[in-house]
């Protein structure tokens, strides 16, 4: 039997883009269907950007050892990490992501995280996003569309509202039959969790 497997996400949150192995991996043994959802992580980043320090001031964190934690965790899963300096405004991205969707596009949910984690791009620029979506075979005309236009903003403003009513306060979140896993979780324990909400192996 298959089910739906809501993910809740944004594309500056390093922990999501942890989990998108997990998440194929998950796609290839079990029925399910996986549906991206978008999350507001740091909706009010200025247009210019945000040093992490000022991210993350007053919090008395080691930027250099939390990148190098994370590094690590990323390196083990086999994806590519390189050095931030700044959170972007993901607003924009969010709506390319779900136009994306629309057309059976996966690859730019990648291309994007790869964008911000690997290449310290700032994805809150359209000239950026244009370039991400024309790298992954998306129609120019449609990009652009999306972007200026905002074709697009009342599906993530839906998306946003739905994690409101859920009460999700952190992603990634996934969330199946009213349950909810929070957190980079495990793969061990988001295969526990699809098949608590009865997901069966596929069929090899």
């Amino acid at each position: 039997m298959g089910i739906t497997l809501e993910v809740f996400t944004d594309y500056v949150c390093p922990w999501c883009f942890l989990s998108t192995r997990r998440i194929e991996k998950l796609k290839q043994n079990y029925s399910i269907e996986v549906q991206l959802a978008f999350f507001p992580l740091h909706p009010d980043t200025p247009p210019e950007g945000l040093a992490l320090e000022k991210l993350f001031a007053g919090r008395n964190l080691d930027i250099a050892a939390m990148h190098a934690r994370m590094k690590a965790l990323m390196d083990a899963e086999g994806l590519p990490y390189g050095v931030r300096t700044h959170t972007y405004n993901s607003r924009l991205a969010q709506e390319l992501g779900k136009w994306g969707d629309t057309l059976g596009s996966h690859a730019i949910h990648d291309a994007l995280y790869r964008a911000y984690f690997a290449d310290g791009r700032d994805i809150s620029k359209v000239d950026v996003l244009m370039e991400i979506a024309r790298s992954v075979g998306l129609p120019e005309d449609g990009a652009r569309d999306v972007l200026e236009n905002r074709t697009f903003k009342d599906a993530v403003d839906a998306d946003w509202a739905r994690a409101r009513s859920y009460g999700i306060t952190g992603v990634p979140t996934f969330v199946s039959g009213g349950q909810a896993v929070v957190g980079a979780q495990p793969y061990d324990v988001l295969e526990r969790f699809v098949r608590q909400m009865g997901a069966t192996p596929s069929i090899a």
